[in-house]
């Protein structure tokens, strides 16, 4: 039996992002951006772990089905990586202006 593949949902915008809470309390939609990452990679990672015992004791009936969640996988964190980069760039400059 064929299963369909999953809907790819946005990781930018608000819709299904719970805001993180800031040091004083207001709610930050710039670090729940990054958590949604992060939660992300981390689910990803699960999969991969998950398809890779049904493969070694035999019960995953289709093989793709490791390669495809390891290329999510490899996507998510990707994606985060160049979340942080751009972050860290936008620091950069920000830090480079003339006050």
């Amino acid at each position: 039996m064929i299963t369909p593949i999953e809907q790819i949902r946005p990781i930018t915008g608000a819709e299904g992002v719970k805001p993180a809470e800031t040091a004083r309390g207001e709610q930050s939609l710039f670090g729940a951006v990054f958590q949604s990452a992060i939660d992300n990679v981390k689910q990803t990672d699960m999969e991969v772990r998950e398809a890779q015992y049904l493969l070694s004791t035999g019960q995953l009936d289709n093989p793709a089905a490791l390669t495809i969640a390891a290329e999510k996988e490899f996507i998510a964190l990707d994606l985060l990586i160049q979340l942080r980069n751009k972050a860290m760039e936008a620091y950069s400059e920000l830090t480079r202006m003339n006050v």
